[in-house]
């Protein structure tokens, strides 16, 4: 094949990559649309738990056909079981927080992930990150300070969870790495998310009964039911996007993309719920996406490998 022939293909994969990750960020907020339905009635471990088996449920004939769904070590599966629970931590923070906030605004705060995941990088993976990128990490935080601190007067700690599942994402990120290059994405979904929903069993196991709305399970009639259904299939669906996109174009290409997902959540929570954030928040929210986009930039730019690459295996919430 001529040099020529390869670039085409090359520029086409990247082209099919970005439609792909378009298409995932564009899927992914109506996760949260149908959670933040069937959190009005339904526990957010429940929900969790459904994501996890339907998810898992998706995969299985992926990972069959690809024929390496055993091939682990005991060591791995203890990998695995510790991502699943941080996922699972993750996952019950976000959907929670969806009962009392906004989704734009918990997806919003939930985008510092990628300054944390900087900020983690530099200290446990001994990654080298100038002063120009800690400060764009001060001013992202600072973005999300924006959008926190309103929504602490109204909700009071609720506000916070959505950091708390940024912080889980990032390690889970970072663990993802160590596994990436030895272990195939699609036994990664679904490993992750059968140790998830074991998790997720447990805890509703443990507080059935309690009058717990995160823990206490209950029977879901049709309407709830279709909200979990829908959770999972979505979430499956962005899931094997996210794959395939990263599997044709660079991670640091992709990852502006990503910064997408906040605007298709804020037009699909207004046409949804009539939610939409007021000027402060915006401000915030601006702060956030142009904080992210620095740090990439920067990382693309001394072609280091972008800290801010969560992978197709860690989105999240």
């Amino acid at each position: 094949m001529s040099s020529a022939a390869m670039m085409k293909n090359a520029t086409s994969d990247v082209t099919m990559g970005l439609l792909l990750m378009f298409l995932s960020v564009l899927v992914s907020p109506v996760i949260d649309i149908f959670s933040k339905l069937a959190i009005t009635t339904i526990p957010s471990a429940e929900i969790t738990a459904a994501r996890f088996a339907v998810q898992a449920l998706c995969m299985l004939p992926i990972v069959l056909w690809r024929k390496n769904l055993a091939d682990l070590s005991w060591r791995q599966s203890l990998f695995h079981a510790i991502r699943g629970a941080i996922i699972t931590i993750s996952m019950i923070s976000f959907v929670t927080t969806l009962k009392y906030m906004a989704v734009a605004d918990a997806i919003a705060i939930f985008f510092v992930e990628p300054i944390i995941l900087t900020i983690l990088s530099s200290i446990f993976l001994g990654e080298t990150i100038g002063w120009r990128r800690y400060a764009a990490c001060g001013v992202g935080f600072f973005g999300a300070i924006l959008i926190i601190q309103p929504s602490f007067q109204e909700v009071g700690y609720v506000a916070l969870l959505p950091v708390v599942s940024a912080v889980c994402i990032a390690i889970s990120a970072m663990m993802n790495r160590a596994l990436a290059q030895r272990e195939d994405p699609w036994a990664m979904q679904f490993h992750m998310g059968l140790w998830g929903l074991l998790f997720c069993v447990t805890l509703l196991f443990i507080g059935h009964g309690s009058g717990s709305d995160v823990f206490d399970p209950v029977t879901p009639d049709m309407t709830g039911l279709v909200w979990l259904l829908g959770v999972g299939l979505t979430a499956a669906i962005a899931g094997i996007l996210g794959v395939y996109a990263y599997r044709s174009a660079p991670a640091s290409t992709l990852a502006p993309l990503q910064y997408f997902e906040i605007v298709s959540a804020t037009i699909f929570a207004w046409l949804v719920f009539g939610d939409f954030p007021d000027a402060m928040k915006w401000l915030g929210i601006l702060i956030i996406i142009a904080s992210g986009l620095y740090i990439i930039w920067r990382e693309r730019r001394f072609a280091s490998k972008p800290v801010s690459d969560t992978s197709e295996a860690t989105r999240a919430p």
